[in-house]
């Protein structure tokens, strides 16, 4: 018996470039690549800016992983996640009896990336009281523990983020001028996800197989409204805001078909009309599509062209959902 195409899942197409981990072939996210591809062979400091979510530690790893300090550490720092007041002693660490609490020597993330690269996602957001200190380990590669005289040298590959404005922000007054050129050396500028959409079907099915995987849950096909419906979708938190619904999906999932996880129009966020069973999700799908062709069954443009089945199989699966034509569209069949 015929039924409305769908997508098998999971296949993630073509592998996107060497960078394992970073799913796409758009021309957007290619662009940035190559960019990584050029500058990750040096010791440069890189700037990686784009929005919440899309992808920046990502771009870091890669970055290091195709660097000569590949071996070594790859040490991370969210700035935005750290108290302001214990952010430095994370950075440059601190000695025993340096403060009230500091019971033992506590070892650095710049000292543990000796050799190696350290990522220092929002980097906007480093008090300006500490941005000095920043500047001169990025420079002299030294810096001090806290509480100690003691100069240490350190040899460290410098990839920060930030999805903040940092240019406007030194117009304002709110970041140093010399370290923003400092960071400014490579900037790379990620696209929002609803700058590569075409990305958006191989993320959909990575996600859906890692999750799937993991709860336990084998995801075997994929709606294609479903799939239209997260394309057309902006994405306001980017890929993570994706990944997220996507893992809320597979959790939702029943009989291998993977929900759309994005709110139907004009109702609030967590009200999602799930389908229980793929009867159910056959009859939503064709029940939507009519309404988006204005229950125009037959014809290039109808129903049944868009679900890709003939005109009188449509019909028998109307009749068989108990699904009929407001009495304005009679005349569209």
């Amino acid at each position: 018996m015929d039924s409305p195409q769908m997508i098998n899942g999971p296949d993630r197409g073509s592998s996107p470039r060497e960078f394992g981990q970073i799913v796409g072939n758009s021309r957007a996210l290619g662009a940035v690549l190559e960019q990584v591809k050029h500058v990750a062979p040096t010791d440069s400091t890189v700037l990686i800016e784009g929005e919440t979510g899309t992808g920046k530690e990502l771009i870091a790893r890669a970055i290091h992983d195709s660097s000569s300090r590949r071996g070594r550490a790859f040490v991370k720092l969210n700035c935005a996640a750290i108290p302001l007041d214990l952010l430095e002693s994370e950075l440059f660490g601190y000695e025993r009896g340096a403060f009230t609490g500091a019971i033992a020597q506590k070892i650095g993330r710049f000292e543990l990336a000796d050799k190696g690269t350290i990522f220092l996602d929002e980097v906007g957001d480093i008090p300006a009281a500490l941005q000095p200190k920043l500047l001169r380990v990025l420079q002299e590669q030294e810096f001090e523990r806290l509480g100690s005289n003691r100069t240490h040298q350190v040899n460290v590959r410098l990839v920060a983020a930030t999805n903040r404005n940092l240019a406007e922000m030194v117009k304002q007054g709110e970041f140093r001028s010399d370290l923003y050129y400092r960071l400014d050396v490579f900037p790379v500028q990620l696209p929002p996800l609803r700058a590569r959409r075409e990305d958006i079907p191989a993320l959909v099915a990575h996600f859906a197989e890692i999750f799937g995987r993991r709860i336990r849950k084998q995801i075997d096909c994929i709606p294609r409204e479903t799939m239209t419906a997260l394309c057309s979708y902006d994405w306001p938190g980017n890929i993570r805001e994706l990944q997220n619904r996507i893992e809320r999906a597979v959790i939702l999932s029943k009989d291998g078909v993977l929900f759309n996880p994005l709110p139907m129009p004009d109702q609030a966020v967590n009200s999602y009309p799930f389908p229980t069973t793929l009867k159910e999700v056959e009859r939503t799908t064709i029940l939507s599509v009519l309404e988006d062709r204005g229950w125009v069954v037959g014809g290039s443009d109808g129903a049944a062209a868009k679900l890709g089945v003939p005109r009188t199989t449509l019909i028998y699966k109307m009749e068989r959902f108990g699904i009929c034509r407001p009495v304005a569209a009679e005349a569209a069949l």
